[in-house]
């Protein structure tokens, strides 16, 4: 059953799906690390794909940028096509020096000032922290740890806003909420997860440091991303 925004039958995406914020970086996943795969989505270039690792089925879909485009998305695939679980797999940028670029980091939960959860749960109350499945992040640890992989764990920031007029922010939030990077979905698809009792995590690699003002160049975070894609597919 196509919704407005996912043309794919129902049985078309498997159970776990992981979600980058590109498209192309999706079809990336496909082409390189999947077989036998199909294409069930199009709509607005949001690609979306079912393949094999290892023999398992998986599947990968952009999510597009920022809280409301992965609230959609994550949403119907939870709800309209029996999805179980998803993966954000992204980049961030670090709010401490003790981050270096290319690091992965394992979200233990979700601070923001976004009104999405309060919003789309009508709460009257705000909520600023969300939470990924627990037992999700111990299998993603475990695959880290089979594949030597280290990772970072600790709370990330969920912005709203990519382009502010300071920085000042920076070492305050890491000051008073603890987040060791941002980024600007995993709020959102935690709270879906929550709200359809279905599992979400978040691994991050880091792409820029906001401390020190090291960065990445676009080549550099292609290939980079590996390690993340690496654990994250070993869900299959």
């Amino acid at each position: 059953m196509a919704t407005p925004h996912i043309a794919a039958d129902v049985g078309e995406i498997a159970k776990t799906v992981l979600m980058p914020g590109d498209p192309l970086r999706a079809k990336f996943i496909a082409d390189t690390y999947l077989k036998d795969v199909k294409r069930f989505n199009t709509v607005r270039n949001m690609f979306g794909y079912t393949g094999t690792y290892h023999g398992k089925p998986i599947s990968v879909m952009g999510s597009g940028m920022g809280m409301p485009s992965i609230g959609i998305y994550s949403y119907e695939l939870f709800q309209f096509f029996g999805v179980e679980r998803i993966v954000r797999i992204g980049s961030c940028g670090a709010y401490t020096a003790d981050l270096n670029l290319y690091d992965v980091v394992l979200a233990e939960y979700a601070w923001s000032e976004s009104t999405f959860a309060q919003t789309q749960s009508g709460s009257s109350e705000p909520i600023h922290i969300t939470h990924p499945s627990a037992e999700l992040n111990r299998e993603l640890e475990q695959i880290a740890s089979k594949l030597d992989i280290p990772i970072h764990k600790g709370p990330i920031h969920s912005s709203d806003v990519f382009y502010r007029t300071s920085l000042d922010h920076v070492q305050e939030i890491h000051a008073a909420e603890g987040c060791l990077a941002v980024e600007m979905e995993s709020f959102a698809l935690f709270h879906n997860a929550k709200t359809l009792g279905k599992q979400a995590a978040c691994l991050l690699t880091v792409s820029d440091n906001l401390i020190t003002m090291e960065e990445t160049t676009s080549e550099e975070r292609q290939n980079a991303f590996t390690k993340m894609m690496d654990i994250a597919l070993g869900l299959a």
